[in-house]
This record gives C-alpha cells, structure tokens and sequence, in this order.
C-alpha cells in the first residue's frame, strides 16, 4: 500500500534562500499539496563552522515571503543529535559500521598513491572487519571515525522520477564516514536518518546531491527503512549561461523583493524554471498545485531569463487587486519620505500609474509626486517652457476658475485653450506636466490633474508660473 505523500525542503543555512533553492522548496510543496500530502522543512545545520542564526533567518524570512508553508517543522539537525548517534550505535552492533582509526597523514598518503597510479582516490577498506581478516591494534593516540559498511558487490539502482534509470556499481563506493572523530555524525548520515524517521516519501533536490544518493539508498537498506522516490532536479543557469552562485546575493530571494518584484510574479517566474504545462505562462499557485507533476520537468538545465520575470512581474502589477498593489507601495514609498498618504487616493493613482510600471520601486518613484513636491526637471523645462507658454497657461486657469476640477471637464477645457490659442495639444500639455509632475512624461495630463485635485494643482502651477 502507496503511503501519504510528505516531502521535505532541507536547506544547509550557509548563506541566503537563493533562486535555485527556492524552486526546489515550491515543487517539493506543490507535489505534496498535489497529492493531498504533507510538507516537512528541515534545516541541516551541521555545518556548524558555516552555518548562521542569520542564514536560518534569511531561509525562514524567504519561506514565509513566498508562502510556501510548511505542515511540519522547522525541524533542526542539530536538536537530533542523540537520535543519530543512538542509530550508530546500532549500526555499530549489528556490523553495519566499524572504527576507522586511519590518520589524516595515512589517508593523505594513501590518497597521493593512488593518484600516481592513475586510479580514482577512495578509502581502501583497511579497518573494513571482514571474516578471516585480523585487524591491527588500534592506536591509541587516533580518535576513531565510524564508516559506513557499504555493499561492495552489485548495483544500488533506482528510477528517477526525473532523469530516469540510474544505476551505480557497489564497487565505485567507499566506506563512507557517518560520523566524524569528535562523533558528530556527518551530512549524508543525518540525510538519511532524518527522511526515514520523518516518513518522507519523495526527495525532490538539485541534481548536485546525484553523487549522495547512491550511498543514501544503501544506508536506508541497510536500516530497514523505506526507501523514498529520488527526483533530481537540473541547475538553473543566469542569462549568461553562467550556473547561479549560491552565495551571490543578486539571487538571494530576498533581493527580489527588495528589488520590487511581487511574491506572485518570483512563485510564477519558478514555476515555469524547467517544467511546463502546456503553453500556459501565467498562472496561479492553485493552478499550479492541480497540475504539477514531475513528469514534465526537463532534466536539461533551465536558464534564468531576468526580460521574462520582469514581463510577468508588470503583468501581476496591472492585474492583481489595487489594494494588494497598494500593500505593497506604502513600504516603498516611505522609504521615500511619504508617509502619511491620505490624498490624494493611493488606489485612484495607483490606477492611473500601474500600465506604466515593471516593479513596485519605480511605481512608487513615479507616484511620489503626488504626496510630495516634486523637483523640476531642468532640461525639460527649458525645452517646454517658452516665452509664450504662461500666456496659455493663464488661459487655461482663467477657464477652469468656475469649473468642475473632473478629467472630463478639464479635457474639454484644455481643448479650448488649443483651439483659440492655435497650438498643438503638447505646447500646453508639457509645460503642465513639467510644473505637476517636475518632468514631461505622465498619463494623460486630465486624468493627473483631476486625482491630484485642484488646489494641489494651482499651487504648482503658481509656483514655476507666477500671477502677474
């Protein structure tokens, strides 16, 4: 009988949640929340010289940023001590495992050995116990390591549920060190303890732990356990057909925020990172859970195209809920100085303004003239404003002095002015932009006007054209 599905994102919290872990944590999600399983985040703090209280926060910061919630957990490695070296004790018992005591300056010499002769460095099994076989006196100057006995005949196969069949000879595996000298058990040990005490059925991961899982196998094997389904998932290279580094902070999944990009447009942007769905580009993270599987994954390499994230950061920006929008503009904005936002309305200018904008920095860098002064533009000035310019400008107030401050009714008016004054609609146009909004770029210059409101308005305009 099949179990309930539950995967696992395990991080090693050396550095930021970057891209490509961030893209293995969402399948290992949607796959779980596709089966109606669960989701395990497990932090593999071991490392302990390079692992961080920051970098944890970095990674938990990501998760709760993407929303990839997690049903179980955080658990961490280094609370589970006891549980791995109760297990090797075990293994000790029952010969799964033996003492090495092999010293640095041996197994360096053996390792220069064997490079002279051509062959592939690997432990040669010296204080492996084998029947028949005496063993020296152990050393007592030589705190011992504990190796993992590995099969040394056969193949440890398994079938991929993304790059297919593999199969590895039991001969090109070592005995593998479980647990170092001071007994701190090792990374692939705790791997493998950890996913089967937690009942994890399907190990999706990057396609660099390839190398582990042969060995991984042959250790669940030889505890008794269950072994999972493996499914590697291919590098993910940047625009450059370069591999993403790790520990470049241009990747970090926090960067992307910072940057101005919506948790939807990243999610979506991953998503689609070397799997599809038909010709489906844009989607929801409901439609992404019905249809993800790991059948159309590609098991080529997937390249970052930052042109595509922005084109669907500007589509989420255009099409999500204002209010949404406007959640994320406030921060951004009083990272300008604007605080207080009362008027004009945020959701009528984020209205006007949102066509225009690929992320959320430079929607609130182009809106903050709304809520403050904003500094003119000299080269448009000088371009726009001409001798005759304030005699149009005067026409336009003279009009609109009784009239309704409504984009209609201020179209119409502006209109007017053209008409009698013989001009082109950008000879007034512009220097109005210029005095609003400090340049001559806007949506339309009634829309503008009408949102920032009348005496917002006439105080600017009066400001770079004074009533004579």
């Amino acid at each position: 009988m099949q179990s309930a599905v539950k995967t696992r994102f395990a991080p090693s919290p050396t550095g930021y949640l970057h891209i490509g872990g961030a893209r293995t944590a969402l399948f290992s999600w949607a796959y779980a929340k596709r089966h109606g399983g669960q989701f395990i985040l497990r932090i593999e703090d071991t490392d302990v010289a390079r692992s961080t209280p920051e970098a944890v926060q970095a990674i938990l910061d990501g998760m709760a940023w993407l929303q990839l919630d997690h049903d179980e957990g955080p658990f961490y490695q280094m609370q589970r001590m006891d549980i791995y070296k109760a297990t090797i004790r075990k293994m000790l018992e029952a010969g799964q495992a033996y003492y090495c005591y092999c010293s640095k300056e041996e197994l360096d010499a053996l390792r220069e050995s064997q490079m002279q002769q051509g062959l592939k460095p690997r432990y040669d099994g010296r204080w492996r116990p084998e029947e028949g076989k005496v063993l020296p006196e152990p050393p007592k100057d030589v705190p011992p390591v504990v190796r993992f006995k590995n099969p040394q005949d056969g193949v440890v196969a398994w079938d991929d549920m993304v790059k297919g069949r593999i199969e590895i000879a039991n001969a090109e595996l070592d005995d593998l060190i479980i647990a170092r000298a001071d007994g701190t058990p090792t990374y692939n040990f705790c791997v493998v303890v950890d996913d089967w005490e937690m009942g994890v059925t399907q190990v999706i991961r990057g396609d660099d732990h390839v190398n582990n899982t042969p060995r991984q196998i042959n250790m669940l094997k030889a505890l008794g356990a269950q072994v999972p389904q493996y499914a590697h998932l291919s590098m993910i290279l940047g625009d450059d057909g370069q591999k993403l580094s790790k520990r470049h902070g241009a990747v970090s999944v926090m960067q992307y925020h910072e940057d101005g990009y919506l948790r939807e447009a990243v999610l979506n942007y991953l998503a689609r990172l070397g799997w599809s769905h038909g010709d489906d580009e844009v989607f929801s993270m409901e439609q992404f859970c019905k249809w993800f599987d790991l059948d159309h994954i590609t098991p080529s390499a997937a390249q970052f195209n930052t042109e595509k994230l922005n084109w669907l950061n500007a589509h989420y920006i255009k099409t999500l809920p204002l209010e949404r929008i406007a959640a994320e503009v406030k921060p951004r904005l009083a990272k300008l100085g604007i605080n207080e936002i009362q008027t004009p309305d945020l959701l009528a200018v984020l209205n006007l303004y949102r066509e225009r904008a690929n992320n959320l920095n430079q929607l609130a860098q182009e809106i903050a003239f709304f809520y403050q002064m904003p500094a003119i533009n000299e080269a448009d000035a000088t371009k726009h404003i001409q001798p005759e310019t304030a005699a149009y400008i005067e026409s336009f107030l003279e009009k609109t002095q009784d009239s309704d401050w409504t984009a209609d009714k201020l179209h119409d008016v502006l209109n007017q002015v053209v008409t009698e004054q013989q001009i082109k609609f950008p000879k007034l146009a512009m220097p109005l932009r210029v005095a609003l909004i400090g340049i001559a770029q806007s949506p339309s210059i009634d829309q503008v006007m009408s949102i920032l409101g009348k005496e917002h308005c006439l105080q600017r305009i009066r400001a770079l054209f004074p009533k004579k």
